[in-house]
């Protein structure tokens, strides 16, 4: 089986077409784990593994995979590399889905070099080591085929898959995604041609990335990439809909995943809940999250 097959079954046993977001700010790191270590980088990296961690402790049976965004833990040096791979790790020894939210893009050896320790892998002395092993990474596609070419290579040789940046939730997205080319298409409305057929052989391992905040053209992007599965980011926090998330989703209720990050990693600063209850306010949120959008898709 192929990433994006492991992963719609993993949808279907749970009944839970969502994915957790972790970005390890470290602002969002309740102070009962934060007053643990000291505030260095490598005490803000530990305090923040410590909350993926149990983050993921809390929704493991429920959610099926897990999407660690790369900036964050870069941003706190060797020490925040190392709890990238911990998280990463833990997260595949629990059974979840791991997302490598990269947004890589380049070309030629620069491009399969990214693509190697992520979900390719690393020629040492002769042997193939895997690095972090995640099963999916977010690609940019803006320097064209020569740009994914490498990580399609990979997804084939190893089972794995990406998800490339398609219609985009920010609100500045239409500057360039909406402007549109000589043969009456948007730009992403193109960028969603193509992914469709960079993933003809991998049976959509290759997918796009719509956001949940612009409703019509999630749902345009589903009738003009019907084999395409979505990750759909924007829900909750962003302004996102469970109503309009579902237009994403074919006539089979299948065909995406959708991301929440800030709505169920800082759950916990509801009034409903105190600080060192915020496992159990992650749960509930991602409960209720699946149950609103399960509602909304008709599942």
């Amino acid at each position: 089986m192929n990433a994006i097959d492991n992963l719609i079954d993993k949808i279907k046993q749970m009944n839970n077409p969502t994915v957790i977001g972790i970005d390890p700010k470290y602002d969002m790191v309740p102070n009962c784990i934060k007053e643990k270590y000291d505030q260095t980088l490598e005490g803000m990296a530990k305090a923040c593994t410590e909350f993926n961690l149990r983050l993921i402790d809390a929704v493991y049976d429920i959610i099926p995979a897990v999407k660690l965004q790369l900036a964050y833990f870069e941003k706190l040096g060797v020490a925040g590399i190392e709890s990238f791979k911990k998280t990463c790790e833990y997260a595949k020894q629990k059974g979840m889905i791991v997302m490598s939210d990269a947004k890589r893009g380049d070309i030629g050896s620069t491009c399969a070099a990214y693509s190697a320790p992520y979900i390719g892998r690393v020629e040492i002395n002769g042997k193939e080591e895997k690095i972090y092993d995640t099963d999916f990474i977010t690609l940019n596609p803006y320097m064209g085929t020569d740009s994914i070419q490498p990580f399609i290579e990979d997804c084939k040789k190893y089972g794995k898959g990406a998800f490339v940046i398609t219609k985009t939730s920010n609100k500045s997205s239409g500057e360039l995604q909406d402007l549109k080319l000589e043969n009456g298409k948007t730009v992403y409305e193109e960028v969603a041609t193509l992914v469709e057929k960079w993933g003809e052989d991998l049976y959509s391992s290759i997918s796009s990335v719509v956001g949940a905040t612009y409703p019509e053209q999630l749902k345009k992007l589903r009738k003009l990439a019907p084999h395409t599965f979505f990750l759909i980011p924007g829900y909750g926090v962003q302004g996102g809909k469970a109503q309009d998330i579902a237009l994403g989703f074919d006539e089979n209720k299948i065909g995406g995943i959708v991301n929440a990050t800030r709505s169920l990693m800082g759950a916990y600063k509801s009034e409903q809940f105190k600080e060192e209850e915020f496992e159990k306010a992650t749960r509930a949120e991602a409960i209720r999250m699946r149950d609103e959008l399960n509602e909304a898709i008709g599942l």
